[in-house]
């Protein structure tokens, strides 16, 4: 079965750049074409594509609304994931995307090989940003960050926490079993524990989720914690 795609880009010629690279793919089919954030809603309403590749500066609603709007609205299955698409990586618009739901972001310089591999581990339900990425995203940009802490941290265990802020500071599944002395098989068992219990649609979620609890601050570094270590 093809992935069935919506282009939202206010350059009719970025539209066509993007479905050109697209339509060579025997496993991708671009459905249809929007050009600003409303249309795109409308078209995700009435076409349930896979994924929806959405500019994040855009006329009459820009790709950020666009996203929580598409995101919020979906009740069960299937659902769109949403690509954001910017210009800059340390583009605002990206914390604001990731936030309010988009399962990654794309630069418009991508490659077509790039382009096509987003799209399709989108829409395989993994997370296109690695979290190190995100780190870097979210330092430069924590100030737009909430206060308030979101509800569920009282709900994680001791082992949950640590393993919930190494994968905020972007350390690979195996760096956290090294460090925690655990088997990669267990670290993944955690992280799908982390998941279910926040809600969260992938591991790039995690990460923003720990910046807004103040699980992970900004340009800092956590100290070591014996206690967590001991922990089975």
């Amino acid at each position: 079965m093809s992935v069935r795609v919506l282009i939202a880009d206010d350059q009719p010629l970025m539209r066509s750049a993007l479905r050109g690279c697209l339509a060579g793919e025997p496993d991708i089919e671009v459905v249809a074409e929007a050009a600003n954030g409303q249309q795109a809603i409308d078209l995700v309403r009435d076409l349930r594509p896979d994924v929806a590749l959405l500019d994040l500066r855009m006329p009459v609603m820009d790709g950020v609304e666009a996203t929580r709007r598409i995101v919020g609205s979906q009740q069960g299955s299937p659902t769109t994931k949403v690509i954001a698409i910017t210009t800059f990586e340390l583009d605002d618009y990206v914390v604001g995307a990731l936030r309010a739901g988009a399962s990654g972001f794309l630069l418009k310089d991508a490659t077509p090989d790039e382009l096509v591999q987003a799209v399709r581990v989108v829409a395989a339900g993994d997370a296109l940003l690695s979290p190190a990425v995100t780190k870097r995203l979210l330092e430069r940009f924590a100030r737009f960050l909430p206060a308030a802490i979101p509800p569920g941290v009282g709900n994680l265990t001791p082992r949950e926490r640590t393993v919930l802020q190494r994968v905020a500071q972007g350390a690979t599944n195996t760096q956290i079993a090294s460090e925690l002395y655990l088997a990669e098989s267990s670290v993944k068992t955690h992280i799908g524990h982390l998941l279910s219990k926040l809600h969260m649609p992938d591991r790039v979620h995690l990460v923003i989720y720990a910046y807004e609890t103040g699980l992970v601050l900004p340009s800092t570094r956590l100290s070591d914690e014996p206690e967590a270590r001991a922990l089975d």
